[in-house]
């Protein structure tokens, strides 16, 4: 299982494991301005197929091939992935590794807020990274369509995990062609996941704190925001907490918010 990574823990891990790597998922301007030594960037852009409706979509076989190329993967790394925001990207990147079946990661808990909390060094140099011919296989699992989910609310061992803003969830605040949630979704905000008082760190108990809210790790929970983005979070929470299923719904809100013949409940009611 993965590993929530302080800054100094992956500090001192970082002069003795070789096969570490760090991947700081942000802008060019932020990556240019602060990383840590040695990191990896990659864009949010890499991450998503961009094709609307649904552009939060994973990336054609081709892309994701040249994205892994570039950064050199190798199946023996052992990826940290990290970002700015506390979490959503990261997370993204976690579940893309889970997607081509590399489960060789961890997350630096907090990011880069959390390092430079800390008070570990920056830096602004560029880091050389040499590209690999790696070969790459993605789970077919991982591009759960709109009829895989119509069948999953059928599904009574399934949860979907809502992790919008509450706005959002209710319809009161609209961002595709219709406003609302699927049918029995649960919500819980990404953003209650992570605490402002600790540098963006998970927040503490989080395990009672997801089940007080409802989400059943028992149950096959599949997380999903607008684009996929926010619940790379809660994806990743679900699998740092040892969820027994924990998956996500690529096409999101805008997929399924833009559809005109699924099913939407409007409220506060799953």
């Amino acid at each position: 299982m993965p590993e929530l990574l302080t800054p100094d823990e992956l500090h001192s891990r970082l002069t003795t494991d070789n096969d570490l790597r760090l991947v700081q998922v942000t802008s060019d301007q932020v990556f240019a301005s602060a990383h840590i030594a040695g990191s990896i960037h990659i864009t949010p852009a890499e991450l998503v197929s961009g094709v609307g409706p649904a552009t939060g979509q994973l990336p054609s076989d081709d892309d994701l091939l040249a994205l892994f190329r570039r950064i050199g993967h190798q199946p023996t790394h052992h990826y940290v992935v990290l970002d700015d925001e506390g979490g959503g990207w990261a997370g993204r990147f976690a579940w893309t590794l889970d997607a081509i079946g590399h489960d060789g990661w961890s997350y630096l808990d907090g990011g880069l807020h959390a390092w430079h909390g800390a008070g570990l060094p920056l830096t602004q140099d560029a880091p050389q990274i040499a590209p690999s011919d790696c070969t790459i296989d993605v789970d077919p699992g991982f591009r759960l369509s709109v009829e895989d989910m119509m069948g999953a609310l059928e599904d009574r061992s399934v949860l979907v995990w809502d992790c919008r803003s509450f706005e959002e969830y209710t319809g009161e605040r609209v961002s595709a062609a219709r406003g609302g949630h699927i049918p029995g979704a649960i919500h819980l905000d990404w953003l209650d996941l992570m605490d402002r008082e600790r540098h963006l760190a998970l927040k503490p108990a989080l395990a009672d704190y997801v089940a007080s809210a409802g989400i059943d790790r028992d149950r096959d929970v599949i997380a999903h925001c607008q684009t996929h983005h926010r619940s790379g979070l809660a994806y990743m929470v679900g699998r740092l907490l040892e969820f027994p299923k924990i998956r996500a719904y690529h096409g999101s809100w805008s997929e399924w918010g833009n559809h005109p013949d699924t099913p939407i409940n409007v409220g506060s009611e799953p």
